[in-house]
């Protein structure tokens, strides 16, 4: 998944018109592209050229090498080339995540039972991808036996990442601001919402926080309509 940063800075990049049309023109190309031939398509210098390719090069929305055009090799250092980067870039405001559904609903797809109703497949496979993002943070983190309060610092990270804009608003309980999965949740907020609740049980046991459960909430201005709560007793 992208970073919130990397998305930022590509999407500032394409903000001046001789940069974007460059990099439309590359799109376009369907082979690598010179310099010149990048300057020729939108009427400016080589050197300017090279200024505004070097920009989209650092924001990740090209890719750039030497190499031989049309195979033949002329004398001195082969051009410099470009062409569109295999990165993916996507924003919305505020976060919707409807990749991380598609994943879900394919596996779940490909890894249903004969007789296996779909429903209980995606709630399946909604577990089991949380319980993933919730294993691999762990072990970014490596925070060892957590107590119900830290292991809230840790979920609402994961959460965060997957743009549900977690709030403490209490020491054991975390409310879910946003629903990435607008407008989705809205054709059909049973299975979608029920989703959602097996994805962030699985995060919570991937992380192996204790006492932690999650709990059915009437969502504030399009928030999340599930919310986790841990118990006092669980300590922190």
């Amino acid at each position: 998944m992208t970073s919130d940063l990397a998305t930022i800075r590509a999407v500032a990049a394409l903000d001046e018109d001789l940069r974007r049309g460059m990099y439309a023109f590359i799109r376009d190309a369907g082979r690598p592209v010179t310099r010149e031939e990048a300057a020729a398509a939108v009427g400016i210098s080589r050197k300017l050229a090279a200024f505004h390719l070097d920009k989209l090069v650092t924001a990740g929305l090209l890719r750039a090498r030497y190499e031989t055009v049309g195979g033949v090799r002329k004398v001195g250092r082969a051009p410099k080339v470009y062409e569109p980067a295999a990165t993916d870039f996507a924003i919305t405001i505020p976060p919707r995540h409807p990749d991380v559904l598609a994943a879900i609903l394919v596996d779940a797809v490909t890894s249903a039972a004969p007789g296996e109703p779909a429903r209980d497949a995606a709630l399946r496979e909604a577990g089991r991808h949380g319980a993933a993002a919730g294993a691999a943070e762990r072990e970014r983190s490596r925070p060892g036996r957590l107590g119900t309060e830290r292991g809230l610092t840790l979920t609402s990270t994961v959460l965060a990442r997957h743009g549900f804009e977690p709030n403490r608003e209490t020491p054991v309980c975390l409310r879910l601001r946003n629903c990435p999965f607008q407008p989705l949740a809205g054709r059909a907020p049973d299975l979608v919402c029920g989703m959602t609740d097996r994805f962030l049980s699985g995060v919570v046991e991937g992380l192996q926080v204790p006492g932690v459960s999650t709990a059915r909430v009437t969502p504030r201005d399009g928030g999340c309509c599930v919310e986790l709560r841990g118990t006092e007793s669980a300590g922190s």
